[in-house]
């Protein structure tokens, strides 16, 4: 069995006094997640360089107030880890799959996150309208297909900011259409944590009008 990958220094510059929070996480996630079918065999050697960190890169992205929702939360990656990052900000973690939601309450009711609500549903099912701040996502699927999951649920004014992999740039031009009937503006890449991570991020982030 492989083990769970050293700590890299990067981690305590990006999640501060919360630490002790992201460590507890981590060590969860590495302990239960192959078993409950949230990770792969393989992860625990890249668990902090390749998800936590690349997750919590983006915490400096939200505002302070803001409320966020986080679309096919899964293992909490983003969610879980950006709101231990940022107890600022209040978080709506979106998820159908129903081992998963039973993951992510407990997590939240372990590390005391009061900030993160979790509603069991698929995104297209939001009944709320165009309420919050700025919706993100990671590994969940193309830009094309995201944008009309997500765009409906942010406020005019507001943000998705979506993690992605080095394929942004060409989902931008594949999403094209998408982009103009949502009328999002402003839409670009942008590349997080070169010079402190082993493995940048990239992010889209694109204005909702």
């Amino acid at each position: 069995m492989s083990e769970l990958e050293i700590e890299p220094a990067a981690a305590a510059t990006l999640f501060g006094d919360a630490l002790g929070t992201a460590r507890a996480f981590t060590t969860a996630l590495a302990e239960q997640g192959e078993e409950r079918g949230l990770i792969g065999p393989l992860e625990l050697p890249r668990l902090w360089t390749r998800h936590v960190l690349n997750s919590a890169i983006a915490a400096p992205l939200f505002t302070s107030g803001s409320r966020v929702g986080d679309v096919g939360s899964g293992s909490g990656l983003p969610g879980l880890v950006l709101a231990i990052a940022r107890p600022d900000v209040d978080w709506v973690l979106i998820e159908p799959m129903e081992r998963r939601i039973a993951w992510l309450t407990e997590q939240r009711d372990a590390l005391r996150l009061e900030n993160v609500t979790i509603l069991r549903a698929r995104a297209e099912e939001w009944s709320e309208g165009p309420v919050l701040d700025a919706v993100t996502a990671r590994a969940v699927s193309a830009l094309r297909t995201l944008i009309p999951i997500t765009a409906p649920m942010v406020r005019e004014g507001g943000e998705l900011i979506l993690l992605k992999g080095m394929s942004a740039p060409n989902e931008i031009t594949a999403a094209e259409k998408a982009i103009r009937k949502y009328r999002l503006r402003d839409v670009r890449v942008e590349v997080l944590g070169e010079g402190l991570l082993a493995e940048s991020t990239r992010v889209i982030r694109a204005k909702v009008r």
